[in-house]
């Protein structure tokens, strides 16, 4: 794993207890360096702070990227709604606030990591399914709206598929959490809301109803073959 973060005393504490998990780590102080090390050592995992001198969370994020998809943790001290939706749609899979707790991120870090294990398990033949003119092909991966590719990253495809394979029934942000992400922290319910509104941003804002006070769904769904 590579731990990118210009705060010297977060980097070597977050390196520190993911080694206590039995991981090997190797840590950057800025963006720059951060694609190096990520380009030497091709990490099954980065954890990335938003705000780096040299280039950003961002950019190292769309860099590193480029050439294999690899699951990317977000760190960032802003709080604010456009950075988080900037980070997911280059590619992040998950994002926590500053501060935040070390259990909390090793069980993001460990969720996102069988969920990399659990893709490719669906079957060749899995039959895709249509949401309006959005089409999921679980066996690719692939998305299309209207004929027209749209990458959504491996987070908001796993979100998506969820909810349109159970038409019509409404999947609460706990459940959405449990069964996507792989975890039940409270603090994560915004990391649901945030991919909803990444996911309407890409796909359309009809596309996933919000049941307020409840969660989630998605309504015409038809499959596709």
């Amino acid at each position: 794993m590579v731990v990118v973060e210009d705060e010297r005393s977060i980097a070597e504490a977050v390196a520190a207890r993911l080694r206590s998990e039995g991981y090997s780590v190797e840590v950057a102080g800025d963006g720059p360096s951060g694609v190096a090390v990520c380009e030497r050592v091709q990490p099954d995992l980065v954890v990335l702070d938003l705000m780096l001198p040299g280039l950003d969370g961002i950019e190292v994020c769309k860099q590193i990227q480029r050439e294999r998809p690899v699951p990317v943790l977000m760190l960032t001290a802003r709080d604010s709604e456009a950075d988080l939706l900037v980070g997911l749609a280059v590619g992040a899979d998950d994002y926590m606030t500053k501060p935040f707790s070390m259990r909390e991120l090793i069980a993001r870090v460990h969720a996102l990591l069988r969920r990399v294990e659990r893709e490719g398990t669906v079957a060749p033949d899995s039959t895709p399914v249509r949401i309006g003119a959005v089409e999921l092909d679980a066996a690719t991966r692939r998305v299309h709206l209207a004929g027209e590719a749209v990458h959504l990253t491996p987070t908001e495809f796993d979100l998506l598929y969820y909810l349109a394979t159970r038409p019509g029934r409404v999947s609460t942000r706990e459940e959405l959490l449990a069964e996507v992400w792989g975890y039940d922290v409270p603090s994560g319910e915004r990391t649901v809301d945030s991919h909803i509104r990444s996911i309407r941003r890409k796909l359309g804002s009809e596309l996933v109803r919000t049941v307020h006070g409840v969660g989630y769904a998605v309504e015409e769904v038809a499959s596709c073959g």
